[in-house]
């Protein structure tokens, strides 16, 4: 825990925050409405004798009082899919329409491309795409196994992506969860900041620039693209997304999210950031007993 020391300037109540790193976390799926409502999932639940929480703040987030949440008889159908509670924030911060044109750009192994192709009631289309081939078959079973027939899966590197393949030019909405340094798991891989180093951050950060960038330029005028991580660093969120500002027509726009959470940071380290990255979210450990993210939302102005 050593390396979250740089942190406690800008983390409020510090102890509480390395207190629920600590923590194991809890197990959470959420609802497939592709394949069965909230209610009939929940009765199934019931009928299998698994206690669950529904989350206050989105419905189809179920906390599971199971070992196994993936040898249930609603994972087993289809009805369920593990999720890390707060990994479900980014596509609700998308809000992604029925017949949307959607890209996400690092989407293995699935969890968050399916829950974008079920907000869109599997309307439309979700690219679903990722650099890694050793991945996509991940990807593609959790598409399957859910019923997501509106995705297309790609193996491609995002900073490079081409349209060509496709008979539009431009998506409606991106989804950026970019790879991290992954220092908001910690509390499911305890193993997480075993190879962190400030060289590896900035490393990572390069490789989201170029992401973000690059759906920035895919997305209409006026469409939307979220940037998220599962990391604290401040290089890998705000200044991206600064970075972002800086070369791309776009700008930083508010959400709403039913969730706790500290707003985007001002400045750090010496750099000072645009004031609406202020808008953006990080969401700690100790604010509403979760894993750690980083959500902004940026539309295209041209």
């Amino acid at each position: 825990m050593e390396s979250f020391e740089r942190y406690r300037p800008i983390i409020d109540d510090f102890e509480a925050f390395l207190a629920a790193c600590e923590r194991p976390l809890g197990n959470a799926v959420r609802v497939n409405t592709i394949k069965a409502s909230v209610e009939r999932t929940t009765t199934a639940l019931e009928e299998d004798g698994v206690a669950y929480d529904q989350a206050d703040w989105n419905p189809r987030v179920l906390r599971l009082e199971t070992n196994s949440p993936g040898s249930t008889w609603t994972s087993f159908h289809g009805f369920t899919h593990g999720q890390e509670e707060v990994s479900a924030v980014p596509p609700v911060v998308l809000d992604p329409q029925p017949g949307d044109r959607v890209w996400d750009c690092c989407a293995a192994p699935g969890g968050k491309a399916t829950q974008l192709a079920a907000l869109m009631d599997d309307r439309g289309t979700v690219v679903a795409n990722d650099s890694n081939l050793g991945r996509i078959s991940a990807l593609r079973f959790n598409a399957e196994r859910l019923g997501a027939t509106s995705l297309a899966v790609t193996n491609d590197d995002a900073r490079n992506y081409s349209l060509q393949r496709f008979l539009f030019d431009e998506f409606d909405r991106a989804l950026v969860d970019a790879p991290c340094s992954c220092e908001g798991t910690i509390r499911k891989n305890p193993d997480a900041l075993d190879n962190w180093s400030p060289d590896h951050i900035n490393s990572v950060a390069g490789i989201q620039k170029g992401i973000l960038r690059r759906a920035l330029q895919a997305t209409r005028e006026g469409g939307t693209v979220v940037y998220s991580t599962c990391t604290f660093a401040p290089e890998e969120n705000e200044a991206v997304v600064q970075h972002a500002l800086e070369t791309e027509d776009c700008r930083v726009v508010d959400f709403d999210l039913g969730l706790e959470y500290a707003p985007g940071l001002a400045e750090w380290d010496g750099e000072t950031f645009d004031s609406s990255i202020e808008q953006a979210a990080r969401i700690y450990p100790h604010h509403n007993d979760t894993g750690g993210f980083f959500v902004a939302k940026l539309e295209v102005t041209a």
